[in-house]
């Protein structure tokens, strides 16, 4: 169990842990100078003989270190309130509770310190205050133990009621990859840089590769102690230091709020989608677009919060709500954060993270809103997964997913309407209905297409893909088309897909200019005019031309430049006849053979080797048997 405290500066936080431990706590020398805590310190006792090793972590309470206290706040299973008896409920009190409550620690205990101080009439005043104070919350059933650290009076009844929270405290579950948010970093002599932090997820081992964000670092644990004791493997809920190395890694680049976590959850990421909600004691609404200082992990990061319900929140309401951070962080849906303002002198409230990976565009439209309130009602992937795919033309990345619940893929348990697109251009998952209904949306989307252009055999696929307007990237797209491929909705004729009843068809003015053109084909044999030599407007015949090449009933040689369907066979024919003559043909006999000039013959040769009716070797030819001409001449 990891405890820490919270409180008013100077309430007794670091003097009841001595009393409870006997140790004298982590302080640094400018602390024992100015009588306060600054900064983190770290203790680990136990509270009976036998008993497992509790951490406690002592957080300072002026309000000039909040930001330290929020950094320790990170992790704990159970918060110990700290008021004075002297004092009473003050701001820092206040201001903790709220904190701790925002960050959904499960369990309060509340010390009411320096009863040796004060009457016992002023304790009772004080448990008063507490209680109101605690109240509306979730800790209204918190105990309240009044003690003494000088005296002794009430310690050991604050150390029974911790041991009782320490049996109760439930196991941290190890799935998911491993994630530390690092609090500190420092070198050791003879071993080398060594973080800490308390464990959020998963499990690490010696000799684990990590990844130290956000610098994208990859680092090896050398070492680890978990709990103050050294050991092979640390877990969940755990303190731990890590010794860890790695090319070029130098003290001065750690800092805390850098994370280490598992190679396949590095996720760096400046904006998410969170559940917000303004403390009740705010005197204005929070508004839109409000610069804040955000506190994830152990790291404080500058931002600015857009609304996404409204223009504004009232205080104690919440509100869906999309942070824009200025440094990328880490983070997994649940990640509880704290929200304060722009100076970093108030909080004004917090949420827990619903999508890490929050898009840029349509944020606010209702099928994205729908996602977040699924996202916000349930935990589990599985419960919110209908509701996001059905809401998404797009279908979800299945590592998305991974990274933003934290859960590898094999350990999901998928709904019957969700399915895993995979192909060799992506992996996605679709509702079943939304992949049918993209289906018959492409197909549409062609039959259109071949309305529109009766005259081409069909588009390419990235043609194709613009005309059908999808908000799919291209590797979904095709991803949706090898589907429709495989299953023969559509037939792909070289690089052009068309429904497989389709057929180029010439529009009637086609017709006539071919009815004029096709005597001078017919009569110029082996030798056909060049389009300019046609006597018609030279675009209007090149575009004819090329419609009826799309068809196979003219072959474009090179530019400008046709035979007929009809032509091209005799000319086949004669270089079979040549072949059976002999195997290897010359560019000679082939031009001997049809009249023509050597260019002119070369050029029918090199689109013969094109359609791969022969193979070029040197300056001759070989026929490839199996080639479809081939067949059709009878070879």
């Amino acid at each position: 169990m990891i405890v820490g405290t919270a409180g008013h500066i100077d309430h007794g936080k670091t003097a009841l842990l001595q009393a409870l431990t006997g140790q004298a706590g982590d302080r640094r020398r400018e602390e024992r100078e100015r009588g306060m805590t600054i900064d983190l310190g770290y203790l680990y006792a136990e509270l009976v003989p036998g008993a497992p090793l509790t951490g406690f972590i002592d957080v300072p309470g002026h309000e000039r270190f909040t930001h330290n206290m929020l950094a320790g706040a990170q992790g704990i299973d159970l918060v110990l309130l700290v008021v004075a008896a002297d004092d009473g409920v003050m701001p820092q009190t206040r201001e903790h509770l709220a904190i701790v409550e925002l960050l959904g620690i499960a369990r309060c205990i509340v010390a009411i310190t320096k009863c040796d101080r004060v009457e016992p009439s002023r304790v009772n005043i004080v448990r008063e205050q507490v209680s109101a104070l605690l109240a509306p919350g979730p800790y209204a059933a918190a105990p309240l133990i009044a003690l003494s650290s000088v005296t002794g009076q009430g310690v050991d009844t604050l150390r029974e009621a911790l041991l009782q929270a320490q049996n109760q405290v439930a196991q941290h579950g190890i799935d998911g990859g491993f994630r530390l948010s690092i609090d500190r970093a420092f070198s050791v002599a003879g071993a080398g840089i060594v973080v800490t932090g308390t464990a959020v997820s998963g499990q690490v081992a010696v000799g684990d590769t990590l990844m130290l964000g956000p610098l994208g670092k990859t680092v090896r644990v050398r070492g680890l102690h978990a709990q103050n004791q050294a050991a092979d493997v640390a877990v969940a809920g755990q303190r731990v230091a890590l010794n860890i190395s790695g090319e070029r890694l130098a003290l001065e680049h750690m800092n805390r709020g850098q994370w280490l976590v598992s190679e396949w959850l590095y996720a760096p990421t400046q904006r998410l989608d969170i559940d917000f909600q303004l403390l009740p004691a705010e005197p204005r609404a929070f508004e839109h677009f409000q610069p804040v200082h955000v506190h994830i992990g152990t790291h404080d990061v500058t931002g600015r919060v857009a609304l996404l319900e409204g223009a504004s929140v009232a205080p104690g309401e919440r509100m869906l709500a999309q942070i824009l951070l200025n440094s990328p962080v880490q983070a997994v849906k649940g990640d509880p954060l704290i929200v304060r303002d722009q100076s970093a002198q108030r909080t004004l409230g917090g949420g827990r993270v619903l999508d890490p990976f929050a898009p840029s565009r349509h944020r606010r439209s209702p099928e994205r809103l729908a996602q977040l309130q699924a996202l916000a009602a349930s935990n589990r992937l599985e419960d919110a997964l209908p509701v996001l795919l059905a809401n998404s033309a797009t279908g979800f990345d299945p590592q998305r997913l991974e990274r933003q619940f934290n859960q590898l893929r094999a350990n999901w348990s998928l709904p019957d309407d969700v399915r895993l697109i995979e192909s060799r251009q992506s992996t996605v998952l679709f509702s079943t209905t939304r992949w049918q209904t993209l289906q018959d949306e492409l197909l549409q989307h062609l039959t259109r297409f071949h309305q529109m252009e009766p005259d081409q055999m069909g588009p390419d696929r990235d043609r194709l893909r613009r005309f059908a307007g999808f908000a799919l990237d291209r590797s979904t797209f095709m991803s949706l088309l090898d589907h429709l491929l495989s299953h023969g909705a559509i037939t792909a004729s070289g690089p052009w897909l068309h429904l497989p009843d389709h057929q180029v068809r010439l529009s009637a003015a086609d017709e006539a200019m071919w009815l004029q053109l096709q005597p001078l084909f017919d009569a110029a044999g082996f030798d056909p005019p060049w389009i300019r030599e046609l006597g018609h407007d030279e675009a209007a015949v090149r575009l004819l031309l090329r419609k009826m090449a799309r068809l196979g009933r003219v072959h474009q040689i090179v530019r400008d430049l046709f035979y007929t369907d009809a032509t091209l066979h005799r000319l086949a024919a004669m270089l079979l006849q040549l072949a059976d003559e002999n195997p290897v043909i010359q560019v000679s006999a082939f031009r001997d053979a049809v009249g023509l000039g050597r260019k002119r013959s070369i050029q029918i040769l090199e689109y013969f080797d094109r359609l791969g009716l022969t193979r070029r070797v040197g300056d001759r030819r070989q026929i490839r048997p199996d080639n479809a001409l081939a067949r059709r001449t009878g070879h």
